[in-house]
């Protein structure tokens, strides 16, 4: 047995003999299958992203790292102190080097090329502090020299990283330099102080920040995933986690697109861009080889032959543990996005080599400690690293519950995220769906679809060849072709051309890629000025529009006028869209799903074609130049408008597509106002049709007896003021007044009356209120009452009263609405006048439109009197 007293220095001063024989140092095992997976599954995610360079090069790195850590393998303690030495001055060097003439990139000057090798001093300076480091902690100077060397070793490297700059490198040195205090043993106090002081000032130095690092931290901490922002790469780095789910994209068509919207997925996302392509199991087996390397490596500084070696050994696992940490955590968003890099899994020469070659020195460290084992002292007996193990299971433990969180996020938030990750990198174009047709009660077309198809292109997929065989197959000049792709580089598509569906069917079969032939449809009414304000026209859907439908999108086709804007929701029907997928900066990449449109129902009207045509020529005969005006016919017992003609009107096929200007002008400058209705859209003096209204109020009030001949003749006296007749007729009975119109009856008769029995009469009629047939814009007309022509500013005569008898006056009413209380009155029922019957078509089958049951006068059985004078006045 040999007994070995330890000095301060690490060395042994005195020997016993113990143990007889010296083992062969045995590999460790656990450590070489750790390093192996991370460095694996850093290839795995490089090839999975597609870019051969990348992983050749990395692969290259890694030889030529594993063959210098057979190199360190060999060597012994007595090598870290010339090795730390040179490390850390070649660092120092390089450090300066590239603040002279390193290269820029990401508004940072990091790197020193050397022709195709490129070099980060930075990652060199680590293992330089950290030997050296190691062995000025490991000597028997009192504390106080200790720390002011191992501050001032640490302070060059870290201010001059800080000035490239890259604060995450050199905040990772500082707080490896920290732990190497900790795990030193020098006081627990002023360590403590050390960090205190640190915490106090570390607030003021947000002012040494720069802007995107500023950013960096505001974006952390209010939660921010602007798209424009900072918080936008915390965003992507969840919506990969959440896309991986267990077993990754890499299978999957669209894996390298999905990885495009992943910044740094090669290097500070790794860990992200590993879970999207290979699955949470790849980013659980990344964290726990991390967890067994780290772990493996805090062991191992235990068993260092000298004081320094331990001290080495156990920074390293400190160094590794952090950047693990730091890494996985900023990619699940636990922390500011840091720019750490995972150990062997991120993309990068220079930090792959110093971290194999690392640990390939820690190893080393190891198997020469069981090389002299003769010469070690009993474990209890050494000076071990304060700590170590400790930190090591803290380390573990934080990695571990990141597996929870990542595992936590995935089922929690990922359906949600991977909508916003589906969404951000997909595009949909509308395909309009066709409306649907309107027809009479019998079927005949009044508003059609002229089928066509519209050749779109998608501007990033259509190559020269799929532009040079458009151009023959449609006989255009590639020349056009070309400018019309160059005219809006914003635009996602282009509409190239119309063509029949014919010709459109020719282009299909061609398949040609980055075109798309897409049914469309133009809007034809073959009766034009016959219906024009009838069925009104469709457009682009207006700002108004939208508002009454907010489904409505912008560019949509939908009902502007008439009965097309009515029964706009039916006649529309549901647009299809051709979904793609674009790459970050918007450009179109590959074809996504196809919604196909639903066609519009159809809509039967009430209208007879027939009728209507002779209702119109009547009307247009009756009119001299100039003139406007209605007439409808209406069922009396429901409601439906058979024929409703309007003069002068408009050709509603004017309005496109294309609209036609020159006709827009003209009808802008006609007079007559041919855009309107004018049976449900101009309201005018009622005239004598209203005396049909005064009648009927004298049957509900009874002033005058219907049987009673009244001295009518040519004009009649109220006041100094004379009204006259329309002719000199004799004494008449209501029947006779009726009709014969006597005017001269119903002045006497109103005047019985007073103003407001013929006004609430009249209300009940619905006189002067809409009718609700199913056309926008009705007028209500007007129906002035004393109180209301007075509160207007106006006054009410007597006069008035009996001008009222004859429908003059205070009033205006629309031709529907005198047809309206005329069919009332001749059915003792008052109808809601509609133009809709049903609508269907296709495969659906036929749905009649409800509309409100006549609703019953008070007054029907007192009528008789007044249906014998209309019926007098037509026999």
């Amino acid at each position: 047995m040999l007994s070995v007293d330890w000095g301060r220095s690490g060395t042994p001063s005195s020997v016993a003999a113990r143990r007889i024989g010296s083992p062969r140092p045995r590999p460790d095992l656990i450590a070489l299958v750790s390093v192996a997976v991370l460095v694996g599954l850093g290839l795995l995610n490089l090839q999975a992203l597609g870019d051969r360079s990348l992983t050749n090069h990395q692969s290259a790195v890694i030889v030529a790292g594993l063959v210098l850590f057979l190199v360190v393998r060999r060597w012994g303690v007595a090598s870290l102190r010339w090795l730390g030495r040179i490390c850390y001055g070649l660092s120092i060097m390089l450090l300066l080097a590239v603040a002279v003439i390193g290269d820029i990139g990401y508004g940072a000057r990091r790197w020193l090329t050397f022709g195709s090798f490129t070099l980060q001093p930075s990652e060199l300076a680590k293992v330089g502090v950290l030997l050296v480091l190691a062995q000025a902690l490991s000597t028997s100077r009192p504390w106080w020299r200790q720390l002011g060397v191992a501050l001032g070793i640490a302070a060059v490297p870290i201010g001059l990283i800080a000035a490239e700059p890259d604060l995450s490198t050199a905040t990772v040195l500082a707080a490896l330099t920290v732990a190497m205090l900790v795990l030193g043993r020098l006081p627990l106090r002023v360590i403590a102080a050390i960090v205190a002081t640190v915490a106090v000032t570390a607030p003021f130095a947000e002012r040494l920040l720069h802007p995107y690092q500023v950013d960096r931290l505001h974006a952390y901490l209010s939660g921010s995933r602007s798209a424009s922002g900072p918080g936008w790469t915390i965003m992507q780095a969840h919506i990969a986690l959440a896309w991986g789910g267990h077993d990754g994209q890499s299978h999957q068509p669209m894996h390298t697109l999905l990885a495009e919207y992943l910044p740094e997925r090669e290097t500070d996302l790794a860990f992200a861009s590993l879970v999207e392509q290979w699955g949470l199991r790849a980013g659980i087996l990344a964290i726990l080889a991390a967890a067994a390397l780290v772990w493996r490596i805090a062991v191992a500084s235990r068993h260092a032959r000298t004081r320094g070696a331990g001290l080495f050994a156990a920074g390293l696992a400190v160094l590794i543990g952090i950047e693990v940490v730091v890494s996985v955590a900023a990619n699940l968003g636990l922390v500011p996005t840091a720019g750490v890099p995972f150990p062997l899994v991120s993309y990068g020469g220079t930090a792959a080599t110093v971290h194999i070659v690392a640990i390939g020195m820690v190893l080393a460290l190891r198997a020469d400690a069981e090389r002299h084992y003769l010469w070690l002292p009993p474990m209890w007996r050494r000076s071990h690293p304060r700590l170590v193990r400790l930190t090591a299971v803290i380390v573990i433990a934080a990695l571990v519950g990141m597996i929870g969180f990542a595992l936590n996020l995935q089922r929690t938030r990922g359906p949600a995220l991977r909508e916003a990750g589906l969404t951000q990198m997909t595009r949909c174009i509308s395909i309009p769906a066709p409306r649907g047709t309107i027809t009479d009660r019998h079927g005949v077309p009044l508003a059609v679809n002229l089928p066509e198809d519209q050749v779109w292109a998608i501007r990033g997929m259509i190559g020269p060849s799929a532009l040079s065989r458009l151009a023959t197959l449609t006989g255009r000049p590639r020349s056009e072709l070309r400018h019309l792709l160059n005219a809006d580089e914003q635009a996602i598509t282009v509409k190239l051309m119309t063509l029949s569906t014919a010709a459109g069917n020719r282009l299909s079969a061609a398949h040609l890629h980055g075109v798309l032939v897409v049914p469309s449809a133009h809007r034809r009414y073959p009766y034009g000025a016959l219906l024009g304000p009838l069925l009104g026209w469709s457009g682009v859907a207006s700002s108004e529009d939208m508002k009454r439908w907010p489904d409505v999108s912008l560019g949509e086709i939908v009902g502007r006028a008439g009965l097309e804007q009515q029964y706009d929701p039916i006649l529309r029907g549901v647009d299809g869209q051709q979904c793609m997928y674009v790459d970050p900066p918007g450009v179109p990449v590959a074809l996504g799903a196809i919604t196909p449109p639903v066609p519009g129902a159809n809509v039967r009207l009430t209208i007879d074609l027939g009728l209507q045509k002779r209702l119109d020529a009547d009307l247009t005969n009756a009119l001299s130049g100039g003139e406007q005006g209605a007439t409808v016919a209406l069922d009396p017992r429901n409601g439906q408008v058979l024929a409703m003609a309007s003069r002068p009107s408009y050709d509603d096929n004017v309005f496109g597509p294309p609209v036609d200007d020159a006709a827009l002008s003209r009808l802008d400058n006609a007079s007559g106002n041919p855009m309107l209705q004018h049976a449900t859209q101009v309201a005018a003096p009622a005239a004598s049709t209203f005396k049909l209204v005064v009648a009927a109020a004298d049957m509900v009030h009874r002033a005058v007896p219907p049987d009673d001949v009244i001295q009518t003749g040519s004009t009649f006296q109220l006041d100094g003021h004379t009204f006259h007749n329309w002719t000199d007729l004799p004494p008449q009975d209501l029947n006779q007044a009726i009709a014969w119109s006597n005017d001269v009856y119903f002045y006497r008769l109103a005047w019985a009356l007073g103003a407001q029995s013929i006004i609430s009469t009249a209300q009940q009629l619905g006189v002067g209120q809409p009718t609700g047939i199913d056309l926008p814009g009705e007028s209500a007309g007007y129906l002035g009452t004393p109180s209301s022509v007075v509160a207007s500013g106006a006054k009410w005569y007597s006069g008035s009263t009996v001008l009222l008898g004859i429908g003059q006056g205070y009033l205006t009413v629309t031709p529907l609405q005198d047809a309206r209380w005329t069919a009332g009155l001749a059915t003792g029922a008052l109808v809601t006048p509609h133009l809709g019957l049903s609508f269907g078509g296709g495969r659906r089958a036929d749905t009649g439109l409800s509309w409100p049951a006549p609703r019953r006068l008070p007054f029907a059985a007192q009528l008789g009197p007044v249906r014998t004078g209309m019926r007098t006045a037509v026999t």
